[in-house]
């Protein structure tokens, strides 16, 4: 027997409530995948799983209505749920960006896949599991991410502003500086100096992420010490 109008109006009420549950956290963080794409892929994979019951459901009626198809029939439960575990990998590629050397999007990656499992287990009418894996799903994405921060906060992050002159030679020692300290480049901000000024000062400020063992004052002393700086200042 089919299911009825009402239980697949639920599944797929609750595939939207889940998915925009979880879009709508990753919205708010200007995230790649936001609300209606961990929707659309919640209620996609609970589709897919219904599709499947359906599928399940007519290969049954069709043995009991022909028991010689027995041993040519067979249904297999988990096989489009495993496809979309499988095939969602293509967004959450799509939502990691590899930039100046860090990599982003991973959590949302993450949450699109959670999503999709989600979705498959909304199809199935695995309320309870659909339920509890929600709720621990934000309380991962909205509130460990507090706890992350104060837990694996780096203190040896800093924002530095730099005058130099010689630009072009300035910036290659800078490069090999910081690589030869093992400091990471987070970030590179070059101000744009007006007319009227000196053309041959630049002004540059980094982010970086230095090992434990280097202090900001260190570094400060050790860029002064170039010929070519004029300045060296932590802004944070």
């Amino acid at each position: 027997m089919y299911m009825l109008v009402y239980e697949v109006a639920i599944r797929l009420a609750l595939a939207v409530v889940v998915g925009g549950l979880i879009g709508y956290e990753r919205e708010s963080r200007n995230r790649p995948a936001g609300f209606r794409t961990h929707i659309l892929v919640c209620l996609g994979a609970a589709i897919t799983s219904m599709i499947q019951l359906y599928s399940i459901q007519d290969a049954t009626n069709m043995i009991l209505q022909h028991p010689e198809l027995q041993g040519a029939m067979k249904a297999d439960i988990g096989r489009l749920g495993a496809q979309v575990i499988t095939g969602v990998g293509f967004l959450g590629a799509g939502t990691i960006i590899h930039e100046k050397g860090s990599i982003k999007g991973l959590t949302t990656a993450a949450s699109l896949w959670t999503v999709a499992c989600i979705g498959i287990a909304v199809g199935l009418g695995y309320y309870t599991l659909t339920i509890l894996s929600t709720i621990c799903v934000f309380i991962v994405l909205v509130f460990l991410k507090t706890f992350e921060v104060k837990l694996f906060k780096n203190n040896n992050v800093h924002k530095i502003e730099i005058q130099y002159g010689n630009k072009k030679n300035m910036v290659e020692k800078l490069e090999g500086y910081f690589e030869e300290n093992g400091i990471k480049v987070k970030n590179i901000e070059f101000l744009i100096e007006d007319e009227e000024e000196n053309v041959d000062c630049s002004t540059t400020m980094y982010t970086i992420l230095a090992p434990k063992h280097v202090s900001s004052s260190g570094i400060v002393q050790e860029l002064c010490a170039f010929e070519e700086i004029y300045k060296a200042i932590i802004l944070e």
